[in-house]
């Protein structure tokens, strides 16, 4: 029997023990950066932006044809705050997906020109 895993995303037998390591880093520049004012009001302009909804989800891409994940919607930074710190607030850098389509995105399962594309429609 296989499983989804936790930690890499894959999906491997049952019983199979993955060695991936969830790191999680509450004093990061991008963890701080995410408690800011500024962060709070450009996510609700992106998300008010893309009428809370997931920007994959309603053009059927990526595995989501007869279902839609719009319960849980999350502002996804197209570049990373760690590869490209000055881009954090701009919109042409930022898009609302539900949480699905936003693991495949940080996986890069999804090509940022994709992305880009979707918000310069």
């Amino acid at each position: 029997m296989l499983k989804s895993c936790s930690k890499c995303g894959r999906v491997h037998e049952h019983n199979y023990n993955c060695k991936a390591i969830i790191i999680k880093n509450s004093g990061s520049l991008s963890n701080k950066f995410r408690n800011t004012q500024a962060w709070k009001k450009k996510r609700k302009i992106v998300f008010d932006r893309d009428k809370g909804l997931c920007q994959l989800c309603i053009r059927h891409l990526y595995d989501t044809y007869g279902r839609i994940y719009n319960n849980s919607i999350e502002v996804h930074h197209i570049e990373s705050i760690i590869e490209a710190y000055e881009l954090r607030l701009e919109e042409g850098n930022l898009i609302s997906l539900c949480v699905y389509h936003h693991k495949m995105a940080d996986r890069g399962q999804i090509p940022r020109e994709v992305l880009k594309d979707m918000i310069n429609d």
